[in-house]
């Protein structure tokens, strides 16, 4: 059985479309996707000292010291640039860029580095600081997905999303329960969680109600579905 979401895009219950993990980050992983036939990748976008760079790793204030808990990375091998990244993807590739940090030069910046290409490729934005999410509103082919790591962070997305219907949510697998996912789904057209690299929850998780799974494994859509597709952009 399918419904309607509120931009007329299809909801297929049982049916969830896979989000490949960080392999945006990596040129070699975003091919890995696309032969799967992943249609959506998200890549992880920061500034660093005016530039546009696509990396989980984050830096030590201004050093270019890269790390994240318990890892280092060389600080000195070249970094992924999102023009790079954008000129690589195929065009049915949707990318879904995480904007990583609260300056509103990064969301102008980004917007700037999409503008060329604005309505003739599909976008999805995500951020854990909304505020920068408010460029992206509205333009064509680009959706905007509000990101929710934590139970005080999802109280406030559940009022804020009852005042004005959001595009679409990417929440932790840990936050959700069914009373939950349907709470979501009254006030966003999308639902996307994460991580989910286990066969069995990403069941549980598909029987809840959630729209997409964003996972790490490429190969779990092969396991759970011949077929994985992104979803239908915004109008």
């Amino acid at each position: 059985m399918s419904s309607r979401t509120a931009n007329g895009g299809a909801r297929r219950k049982g049916s969830p479309f896979f989000v490949a993990h960080r392999a945006g980050n990596d040129l070699g992983l975003l091919r890995a996707a696309e032969q799967l036939g992943l249609r959506l990748v998200e890549a992880d976008v920061r500034r660093f000292r005016g530039r546009l760079e696509v990396r989980h790793l984050k830096t030590v204030g201004p050093l270019p010291i890269l790390w994240d808990r318990w890892q280092l990375a060389n600080p000195l091998a070249p970094r992924l640039q999102l023009d790079e990244l954008l000129e690589a993807t195929r065009p049915g590739t949707e990318l879904m860029l995480d904007l990583k940090g609260r300056s509103p030069r990064l969301a102008a910046d980004v917007l700037a580095a999409l503008r060329p290409t604005l309505g003739s490729r599909r976008i999805t934005v995500c951020a854990r600081a909304w505020s920068l999410l408010e460029p992206f509103e509205g333009l064509a082919g680009v959706r905007t997905i509000h990101s929710v790591g934590n139970a005080r962070q999802l109280q406030k997305l559940l009022r804020h999303g009852r005042r004005r219907r959001l595009q679409g949510i990417s929440i932790h697998e840990r936050l959700l329960d069914p009373a939950t996912v349907a709470e979501l789904r009254d006030v966003a057209d999308l639902v996307l969680t994460w991580p989910a690299n286990a066969v069995g929850r990403a069941r549980e998780l598909v029987a809840m109600g959630v729209d997409g799974l964003i996972t790490d494994r490429l190969e779990l859509a092969r396991e759970l579905i011949p077929a994985a597709t992104a979803p239908e952009t915004a109008a």
